[in-house]
């Protein structure tokens, strides 16, 4: 009787087939979605292939186009981020739209009380001021939910809300210029503390590559680190990792604070490379598509990077999209959110697809 032996080409499909589920089923998923949207287009009697197209126009075909794309893809990075690393402890953060919020203001504060100072200075306070506001108020999640059992999901939520008034509280009242009379902001920053673009071509800031820097860090804490790697163990079982001697309080609170803290930095961005100080135009949902990045991503900080190029290109074409095929500007919204809900859907496909599975290439001798 003989055993069963794997050939060489079975072994090496055994090797990386699995690992191409996480990249196979989320692109799956997509595809999905923006099929289910095609449908829904098509019953409002809109061309499905018109609406790709004017996207692909908009967002990719030309280096306009890519300069209108990657603009918008700074806040998408750090707000995937501020989703992506607490769910590697099993996590699910979705109040990153109230750190950029409080981070963009209090970037906004220390810029006008570090005015005096050379742009290097005054660019690290207005950098630190950010990450350290909204790493506090995202790692309170975090504690509230080691130290207190809160859901971490409804009390970030809930705390976004309450960062948004905030925001809009001091906004028009302790830190208005009082020269913002139909649109309350704060005072505009100086010149020398406004953050310029790139020599690469095309208008696209600094934010950018800050972005990108930042999922490489993340990815290198993530998957390259004996901190990221206890978070995992964390993530999959915080009984056994307790059990284990893991610092689980140290490593929620700490990974929660990291994903705020890069909300915040996209809170920063905004203030000194687009705006000039800090009003309600920090309030346009990029906390909140921040979360499809990292979930469609699978919280894998350098694949986050792709996905908010894909997502900044769909939303860089809202505008094209609404003027063209007479929708209304939430169209694009209602995609992303259709997505979404494939997203969701595919985790239940983990592990249970045959040719993902390593004995499904193992043959008998």
């Amino acid at each position: 009787m003989t055993t069963a032996q794997p050939t060489r080409h079975g072994v090496a499909l055994a090797k990386w087939l699995p690992r191409l589920e996480a990249v196979v089923i989320p692109l799956g998923a997509l595809i999905a979605g923006l099929a289910v949207f095609s449908v829904f287009l098509a019953v409002l009697g809109k061309s499905p292939v018109d609406f790709y197209a004017l996207i692909y126009k908009a967002g990719f075909s030309s280096a306009f186009s890519w300069q209108n794309t990657l603009s918008r893809v700074s806040p998408l990075l750090f707000a995937g981020l501020c989703v992506a690393l607490p769910a590697r402890l099993g996590l699910v953060v979705i109040g990153g739209e109230g750190a950029i919020a409080l981070g963009g203001l209090a970037a906004a504060v220390a810029g006008l009380a570090f005015a005096w100072a050379p742009s290097f200075l005054g660019f690290i306070a207005m950098g630190v001021a950010a990450m350290i506001i909204g790493g506090a108020w995202i790692g309170a999640v975090g504690w509230l939910r080691i130290r207190r059992g809160v859901n971490e999901t409804i009390a970030s939520l809930l705390m976004a809300y309450i960062a948004i008034a905030l925001m809009n509280h001091w906004v028009e009242g302790l830190f208005r210029d009082p020269a913002s009379l139909n649109k309350p902001s704060t005072a505009p920053l100086p010149e020398h503390l406004r953050i310029g673009d790139m020599p690469v071509g095309i208008d696209v800031h600094w934010g950018f590559f800050f972005g990108l820097l930042a999922c490489l860090l993340a990815w290198i804490l993530t998957d390259r680190t004996t901190t990221g790697f206890a978070a995992r163990i964390a993530g999959d079982n915080i009984r056994a990792a307790e059990v284990q001697g893991l610092p689980v309080g140290r490593l929620v609170i700490g990974f929660t604070a990291l994903g705020g803290a890069a909300a915040g930095l996209a809170g920063f961005f905004e203030v000194a490379a687009i705006h000039g100080s800090a009003n309600g135009s920090l309030i346009v949902g990029y906390g909140y598509t921040g979360i499809l990045v990292a979930f469609l991503a699978r919280h894998n900080p350098l694949a986050i990077i792709p996905v908010a190029i894909l997502l900044a290109g769909f939303e860089a074409s809202s505008g094209l999209v609404q003027r063209r095929m007479d929708l209304p500007d939430a169209t694009i919204l209602v995609m992303e959110g259709i997505v979404f809900v494939t997203i969701l859907l595919s985790e239940t496909l983990y592990g249970r697809i045959a040719i993902f599975k390593p004995g499904f290439w193992r043959a008998d001798a």
